[in-house]
């Protein structure tokens, strides 16, 4: 996706979530290319370190720090790392996501539970821990990736889709009470199918197996088409704020 009033992010700060793999791991690795300063997040510390070596490899400021998005004090404890460590926070991405996708008739209910822990309260625990810094500097970038989800609702996906549909309104909440007034900037992502391991997060493996050859002769997203489309919103003119980007296959037709 190509922005051609995009401006460099040398000196730029980001913080992504869910960062040691898929969505997440694309997005650092295309805003580091734009000369961003990266803090990855994730819970996976090894595969965390190896990516942030990776990037220093290239050239790119990187650092890595094992986080669980449902704790506000690890949260916390993130944004003060990335401060401590570049000085500042420009971008944070919420990315960290699951989706154990079940009928609602089988009543998985600490799979709801857990939906709602980590891609609605990580959210909120992103924005809690770095809008104090935001609102200090007047300025900032909170990107939260959503779902083609957060539109509608589909079998199978109830509660996932009550997630995103709670990210699509804090977004749009966002906007309204910090934009004009503090100068922060919010954009909601919202893809539709990626090729990533979300997928392996369906409990059922029956289920797993008939997504998989639903899609067997369909072209899904790629991470790096959804890290593109955040690239596009966070180098965005100063004045220009976008709100939502949705980006679906070709091959999707809902």
């Amino acid at each position: 996706m190509e922005n051609t009033s995009s401006s460099s992010l040398t000196g730029k700060v980001a913080v992504v979530t869910g960062a040691s793999s898929g969505i997440g791991r694309a997005v650092a690795g295309a805003l580091a290319a734009e000369g961003a300063a990266v803090v990855l997040a994730a819970r996976r510390r090894e595969r965390l370190e190896d990516d942030a070596r990776e990037l220093q490899g290239s050239g790119a400021r990187a650092v890595a720090v094992q986080t669980d998005v449902t704790s506000l004090g690890e949260m916390r404890a993130l944004v003060a790392r990335a401060v401590d460590t570049f000085g500042r926070v420009d971008i944070f991405v919420n990315n960290a996501g699951i989706m154990p996708l079940s009928p609602l008739t089988e009543a998985r209910v600490e799979d709801w539970t857990r939906m709602v822990d980590v891609n609605v309260n990580g959210v909120l625990h992103g924005i809690g821990a770095v809008l104090p810094h935001m609102l200090e500097r007047g300025s900032g970038h909170i990107v939260n990736v959503g779902s083609i989800a957060g539109r509608r609702p589909f079998p199978g996906g109830t509660v996932y889709a009550a997630t995103k549909f709670a990210v699509r309104c804090l977004s749009w909440g966002l906007h309204l009470e910090l934009g004009a007034e503090h100068g922060i900037r919010t954009t909601d992502i919202q893809p539709g199918y990626v090729d990533t391991e979300l997928i392996d997060t369906v409990p059922d493996a029956a289920a797993r197996e008939a997504w998989a050859e639903r899609w067997a002769d369909k072209r899904a997203l790629q991470a790096d088409d959804v890290a593109q489309a955040v690239l596009y919103a966070v180098t965005s003119p100063p004045h220009v704020a976008v709100s939502e980007v949705l980006v679906r296959p070709l091959d999707q037709p809902t």
